[in-house]
């Protein structure tokens, strides 16, 4: 009886992740499926998961609308650098306010906590007025920089190296090492997992950004793939939802990548924290 039990109780388990992943799953497989199909079939009721007449006709006329490799270029260019940005901001200023003394330490933190109050519509202004006489407007350079500062990283490495043991940093600390070289040879080791979490996040998040590649850059040469992929929008008029839809798998391709290598540090990072903790 007590097998019966525990054998209904695992399937009713599977049933219920099953049902909960294809209703999570479900827009991406239509939107794949769709991107497969011919401008026909894109609006069929009622609408069928495999396509009827598969083609690739779609992604072609992609490559053939927009420079697909400049605009996946720059966005590389752009989400990569922000992330190692992160990292390198995120543990210093998370080190800092963890393992270091210095006057007004708590009032500092918690103004960086207010930040993540803040939403970027209402910073764009005063970031888009301090890149304009800098010259940075219109570069990419000026999408890499102000993404640099992270409050949402600078807690989480904060809470990080507060997990770890103080008896390394003292140890380090009587054998003459000082605060820059008890961080880069103690510590900054041990926050690997920590700092793939944040590289993994920052990299997906600026990869999908919209809002601030739209309001800093204005030349189509600069634009990154997010952005670019609005003059697709044109094809919803003659009904090639497909053309759209193509534009939008071809995008999800590398956020996707990152994130299926970055699974296992993302595991590694959360249970060493969980365990410091």
């Amino acid at each position: 009886m007590n097998r019966m039990k525990y054998v209904l109780v695992s399937w009713t388990r599977v049933a219920g992740l099953t049902a909960v992943a294809l209703l999570t799953l479900g827009p991406v497989i239509w939107t794949v499926s769709t991107s497969f199909r011919a401008p026909a079939e894109s609006f069929d009721l009622p609408p069928r998961i495999i396509p009827g007449h598969a083609t690739t006709e779609a992604y072609h006329q992609v490559f053939a609308q927009i420079d697909v490799w400049l605009l996946a270029l720059n966005s590389t260019l752009v989400t990569a650098l922000i992330a190692v940005g992160q990292m390198i901001t995120a543990g210093l200023a998370g080190y800092a306010f963890a393992r270091l003394e210095f006057r007004f330490k708590k009032p500092l933190f918690g103004l960086v906590l207010a930040t993540m109050m803040v939403p970027v519509q209402v910073t764009i202004v005063p970031v888009f007025l301090l890149l304009k006489p800098m010259g940075l407007t219109d570069t990419l350079l000026g999408l890499i920089l102000p993404a640099w500062p992270t409050a949402f990283g600078t807690f989480l490495m904060r809470q990080y190296f507060l997990g770890m043991p103080k008896d390394l940093g003292e140890a380090a600390l009587i054998d003459g090492a000082g605060p820059w070289r008890i961080f880069r040879s103690v510590y900054a080791p041990l926050a690997t997992p920590g700092l793939a979490i944040i590289g993994v996040l920052a990299f997906n998040y600026h990869w999908n950004e919209f809002f601030r590649p739209l309001i800093l850059e204005t030349s189509p040469q600069n634009f990154t793939l997010p952005l670019g992929l609005v003059s697709l929008q044109g094809n919803l008029g003659t009904g090639s939802i497909s053309v759209v839809l193509a534009g939008v798998v071809l995008s999800m391709i590398p956020a996707m990548a990152v994130f299926v290598i970055g699974q296992r540090p993302l595991r590694e990072g959360i249970t060493s924290a969980g365990v410091n903790r």
